[in-house]
């Protein structure tokens, strides 16, 4: 039978996988705690913290850890983590203003106005990323 720690080793891919999942469940429970509304649901755009930004920190963590960090391959994370983090914080930030204003303007569709996230919400993602990584690992 194969022990937890075996797997991981030998499939690291699936420690960003089991971050992602755990993002999601805790922004669940964030989101529930904080409104109480119930509205919440898995794999929705938003909230804290940032799913995108803990599973590319997941990722770049896993990539520098198997092939170093001088290799080709963490330099390629390293470059799509940071397109991941921007995004997050900007570009989806301004398409949820650009979903508010149109709002506004029309009532009959409601479009989802929260898309991007904040600074904290990234920097918690990654913190959140980069935690569950190293105890995959250790596990390991």
């Amino acid at each position: 039978m194969t022990s937890l720690s075996d797997l991981l080793r030998t499939y690291l891919f699936l420690i960003p996988l089991v971050v992602l999942l755990l993002t999601e469940i805790v922004k669940y429970v964030v989101e529930e705690a904080k409104s109480g509304k119930g509205d919440r649901h898995l794999f929705q755009q938003g909230g804290m913290p940032s799913t995108h930004s803990a599973f590319v920190t997941s990722l770049l963590i896993v990539v520098g850890r198997k092939t170093g960090t001088d290799s080709v391959e963490f330099a390629m994370a390293v470059v799509l983590a940071c397109i991941v983090w921007y995004d997050a914080i900007g570009v989806r930030a301004v398409l949820g203003e650009q979903a508010h204003v149109l709002n506004v303007l029309q009532r009959f569709h409601r479009l989802r106005e929260t898309l991007g996230h904040s600074f904290p919400e990234v920097f918690v993602g990654i913190v959140f990323g980069a935690v569950v990584t190293m105890i995959g690992i250790w596990m390991s």
